[in-house]
């Protein structure tokens, strides 16, 4: 094992100036420190390092073979201080984010394009998984930070709650009722055609309990796996599809999705970002984290 670093840096600079005392000027010791340091080297090693000359110290055979491994060292350790000044300069670097599909395309795309075109050598790591999924991955170190669905109740991670979300059944003009004024039914809701989601997802989830509470159960007829999916089949009037309203604003302003008015409405969702307790976060993922709102 390697005693002590300081004796390996003194015999590198001595080998690169020739000399104690401008090795000892380099260090910001002394001159008997440095021979000291050089002495016990020796010592350790079992053999003279360095010979004196009229002009300084000379390596010896032995020094010249010990150099070639210290200066080898001494390059990793140079490009490991630099590659640190890089992360914490966000000129490299890298951070893992865990999030389900929906969440990833609607939510965390947008923030993305942003801090990649600030940070363009950071590299970004997206997995999609459920909330249940992130959090595990989360607990295994994979990730540096999980966007999930609230509520959690986790002792092992900081959660900070974000958007609102407010799921809401969405049909397209065509569709009978796409174009209603008054309030629709969960009894009425339960004999549409539904488009939803596949069962697992936090959205169905949330629509499943909330129905039953209501005393219906949503049988869609068509499931798929991801919200865009249900847009188009609703759009095209193959059925009413459960979304989430923020992330259809579009489509609802110029019209080619109509929202039906549920009584009594879904109550609304919160998502949040999601950290391990006592775990630092890299410079990179502290910046994106303060991207998202």
């Amino acid at each position: 094992m390697i005693e002590n670093m300081e004796w390996y840096r003194a015999f590198y600079e001595v080998a690169q100036t020739g000399s104690f005392s401008k090795a000892a000027e380099r260090m910001f010791i002394t001159q008997p420190a440095v021979s000291h340091a050089i002495k016990q080297l020796e010592f350790r090693l079992g053999g003279a390092l360095f010979f004196r000359t009229s002009r300084g110290v000379k390596l010896t055979a032995e020094g010249e073979v010990l150099l070639k491994f210290v200066s080898q060292a001494h390059h990793f350790l140079e490009n490991g201080e630099k590659k640190i000044a890089e992360m914490r300069s966000l000129m490299a670097g890298e951070v893992k984010i865990g999030a389900g599909d929906t969440l990833c395309r609607y939510y965390l795309l947008p923030h993305l394009d942003s801090f990649h075109r600030q940070y363009p050598d950071v590299k970004i790591q997206v997995t999609n998984r459920t909330t249940r999924e992130t959090i595990a991955l989360l607990k295994e170190g994979r990730i540096d930070f999980g966007i999930v669905n609230l509520p959690i109740d986790e002792r092992q991670l900081l959660v900070r709650e974000s958007m609102t979300l407010h799921d809401c059944f969405v049909a397209g003009p065509a569709h009978a009722g796409g174009g209603a004024e008054r309030a629709v039914t969960w009894e009425r809701l339960a004999g549409m055609p539904l488009l939803m989601l596949e069962k697992g997802s936090s959205i169905r989830r949330h629509a499943d309990a909330f129905a039953e509470r209501q005393g219906v159960r949503l049988q869609p007829e068509i499931e798929l796996g991801s919200i865009e999916l249900i847009v188009q089949f609703a759009r095209i009037g193959l059925g009413v599809g459960c979304v989430i309203r923020e992330f259809v604003l579009g489509e609802l302003a110029d019209g080619t999705l109509r929202e039906l008015p549920l009584e009594p409405a879904l109550p609304a969702r919160r998502i949040g970002l999601v950290t391990l307790r006592d775990v630092p976060l890299s410079v990179a993922a502290q910046r994106l984290l303060a991207l998202l709102p």
